[in-house]
């Protein structure tokens, strides 16, 4: 494993055993409810949005170490972020996932610790389940 891989892990490994915004939630503040039925994978999210400015995202969830990181990750990215702005991460995030899109200079380096995962078509869904219930969420604003 070169030293790139590494680092990928362990940012995987400390968002997974150390998640940002994640926290329970009461039935009523669930904004989308995702689940994985391949793998058992769930993710619900709230979402806080004030002049069309994404101000808080929360999730719960239980799953893979990926599903785990990759909604702490997303709630990261996206915070602070015009919903506008939120919609076009999504829409680049899902598509690098996917392979539709390549990686560029001046990713984010959260969003290359996932790349890994193309090579394996299963936990690509995984990876995605968060960002595919935000873009949900956002559709309609």
């Amino acid at each position: 494993m070169d030293d790139m891989e590494q680092l990928y892990q362990e940012i995987i490994l400390d968002h997974y055993k150390h998640p940002r915004n994640k926290t329970a939630l009461r039935a009523e503040e669930v904004q989308a409810d995702e689940e994985n039925p391949m793998c058992g994978d769930q993710i619900q999210l709230a979402i806080e949005v004030d002049d069309d400015v994404v101000q808080r995202i929360r999730f719960d969830g239980k799953g893979c170490a990926i599903s785990q990181a990759s909604a702490s990750i997303m709630t990261e990215q996206l915070q602070g972020k015009s919903v506008a702005e939120a919609k076009a991460l999504i829409e680049q995030f899902v598509a690098m996932m996917r392979g539709e899109r390549g990686i560029e200079p001046g990713d984010n380096e959260e969003w290359l610790s996932l790349s890994g995962v193309r090579k394996f078509p299963l936990r690509v869904k995984c990876a995605t389940l968060s960002w595919r219930g935000m873009q949900k969420v956002l559709a309609d604003r």
